[in-house]
């Protein structure tokens, strides 16, 4: 037997206390498990551990031994381990949750690409605006547009900020006038983002001032591009992220309001569940992920 398993085996015995329990979890008999513990001791020149008809204890430099190879056993298997993950990460399942636009905007290429590296690797996507509960629901990751993290069990990792824009039809502006300071939003058609059927509240900042506008108005959803759809239609000014409302502002169908006064930073961001170690699998999309971001997409930001 090698050396490393002799190791392993004396490892067993330590933490079985027993002889006959560390072969058992071995695969092995008691008197192959007591002659490697011998051979062991032989080669070290110490008594490793005491036996008695009761039980199996470590000496003074049993313990010792055993603090200074279990780090590297153990490190050992996690090595091994990981190089077999290495080996199949292209094989296996991911499950992701994305924003509704940003999913129908970016993730089919994404996807067709990703694909092309590592065809055996299958993804679910499932859009959904809600804040999904990554953990309850069992996703792999999640991809959000929002504020600061709140949710403590997950672990998070920053994309990129991502800019909005308030923004209004050219046939709004001329009928209700160009609003000057937040203040002129009071009264007007403000379309709102809502979730769980609450009004947005528009933070809005300049020079260091803050003022706070109710997004009020006769229609809120939870969706981006419908609220976009509405706004081009001349129905309310809405506080989109730039990438939904891009191609119309270059087309002129939206034109921007107040365009001195900065919302909140929202970011793009990924989130996991609270993962000891980040699976390969996981790890592999959400670098590929951002990559695509950084280098395809950034510009659309």
């Amino acid at each position: 037997m090698g050396e490393l398993e002799s190791i392993r085996t004396f490892l067993a015995v330590a933490d079985q206390r027993s002889f006959t329990s560390a072969a058992r979890l071995l695969s092995n008999t008691p008197a192959s498990v007591t002659r490697t513990i011998s051979a062991l001791e032989d080669r070290l020149g110490v008594q490793l551990l005491l036996r008695t008809t009761r039980k199996v204890s470590l000496t003074s430099a049993g313990a010792a031994y055993a603090a200074r190879v279990r780090p590297l056993v153990e490190g050992l298997a996690r090595a091994t381990e990981e190089t077999r993950d290495l080996q199949k990460v292209t094989a296996g399942s991911l499950r992701v949750s994305a924003p509704m636009s940003l999913g129908m905007t970016v993730l089919p290429t994404v996807l067709s690409q990703f694909a092309i590296i590592h065809p055996k690797t299958s993804v679910a996507i499932e859009l959904s605006d809600r804040f999904v509960d990554i953990v309850e629901e069992d996703y792999d990751l999640a991809i959000r547009i929002s504020g600061p993290p709140s949710d403590k069990s997950t672990i998070w990792r920053k994309i990129r900020p991502v800019p909005r824009r308030l923004v209004a039809a050219p046939s709004f502006i001329a009928q209700h006038g160009r609003p000057e300071v937040p203040e002129d939003l009071v009264g007007l058609e403000c379309l709102s983002y809502h979730d769980h059927s609450q009004t947005e509240l528009w933070e809005l900042s300049r020079n260091g001032q803050t003022r706070a506008v109710q997004a009020q108005g006769r229609f809120s959803i939870n969706n981006g591009d419908f609220l976009a759809r509405l706004a081009v239609a001349g129905e309310g000014i809405a506080l989109l992220p730039h990438f939904i409302v891009a191609d119309d502002l270059n087309a002129g169908r939206l034109m921007e309001v107040l365009p001195e006064w900065n919302a909140p930073e929202i970011w793009l961001t990924l989130f996991y569940p609270p993962y000891e170690h980040l699976p390969l699998r996981v790890a592999t999309f959400s670098d590929f992920f951002e990559a695509f971001i950084r280098d395809s997409w950034d510009a659309t930001l």
